[in-house]
């Protein structure tokens, strides 16, 4: 049986908060943004709040869902409120938009449903933009990352040999679709002993796992890796290099016209330098986009 929810975790996470004080766990004392964070809304551009279907507008806020946490791009502070760099990106987008931002705390695996029929205008949860998802959703692409695995110092793991060792992902990314399975079955096929694939619904209860030795190490997008081992104190560090290089994107229904204006904000963004100022408040440095992408073709600029 896995961890049980949010109690187990917190409780280790409590234990071990000296050496990785996961999202989610925090302390009353703490409220999660990093050193020098300011909230960055610029002001609306008509022209672009004009490009948003009316049934998005009429309420006036863009309504996305996420599943923290999943730091450093949603997870939770000491007061319950869902932030991080996608938050941040996410908010921008809707002020540009001339639109109040709310987001929904929700199991992974309903975000994409919840925006198929209308009970979100977007997905925010590290979505990575890959051709079976695009059959479904278009995606306003925000940044490129991998996948990047993780163990202890201690351990001789390699991501590419992997046979025989058990790996924790988060369920249903694509560390557990695309990349530990798919391993597992070529261990299989070579007549070696299949990965133990650890899935957890939280990336915190998988980065958690390899920290108590429970798994030999932790697969998750790079970001979200190398989030965990920065704040690890030592006890994990990345292995092996970052491969599978994908976009990450804001999930929307797959013709609708708010990926065109949620694209045409993003570029807004670039263009003003806001963009690459919220991604430099979190420590993302590379993988930046220079021009607003939609399913990763280039849209025009503002």
């Amino acid at each position: 049986m896995l961890y049980p929810p949010n109690a187990r975790r917190c409780t280790l996470a409590a234990l071990l908060a000296a050496a990785l004080p996961l999202a989610g766990c925090v302390t009353n004392v703490e409220d999660g943004t990093p050193d020098g964070w300011e909230q960055i809304v610029p002001d609306e551009v008509p022209e672009i709040a004009a490009m948003v279907p009316p049934e998005v507008a009429a309420d006036g806020v863009l309504n996305v869902g996420a599943n923290p946490p999943f730091a450093p791009f949603e997870f939770k502070n000491s007061s319950g409120d869902v932030i991080g760099v996608e938050m941040d990106l996410a908010r921008a987008v809707a002020g540009v938009m001339g639109m109040d931002f709310e987001v929904s705390d929700m199991d992974f695996s309903m975000i994409l449903p919840a925006v198929t029929t209308g009970g979100l205008d977007a997905g925010a949860s590290g979505f990575t933009d890959n051709e079976e998802r695009r059959e479904s959703f278009d995606f306003v692409n925000f940044l490129y990352a991998g996948i990047q695995w993780a163990a202890s110092p201690e351990d001789d793991v390699d991501p590419t040999d992997a046979c025989g060792l058990t790996v924790s992902v988060q369920r249903t990314t694509v560390s557990d679709t695309d990349d530990v399975r798919p391993k597992s079955d070529e261990c299989e096929a070579a007549g070696k002993d299949p990965i133990t694939v650890l899935a957890f619904d939280t990336a915190d209860n998988a980065a958690l796992a390899a920290l108590v030795g429970r798994a030999d190490a932790y697969s998750a997008d790079s970001p979200v890796t190398a989030w965990a081992v920065e704040r690890s104190g030592g006890d994990l560090e990345l292995i092996g290099e970052m491969f599978d290089a994908a976009p990450y994107g804001f999930a929307v229904p797959k013709g609708s016209g708010l990926g065109p204006a949620m694209a045409a904000a993003m570029q807004h963004l670039i263009d003003i330098g806001e963009y690459q100022r919220i991604l430099e408040q979190w420590n993302i440095t590379t993988g930046l986009l220079d021009q607003a992408l939609l399913n990763e073709q280039p849209v025009g600029g503002q």
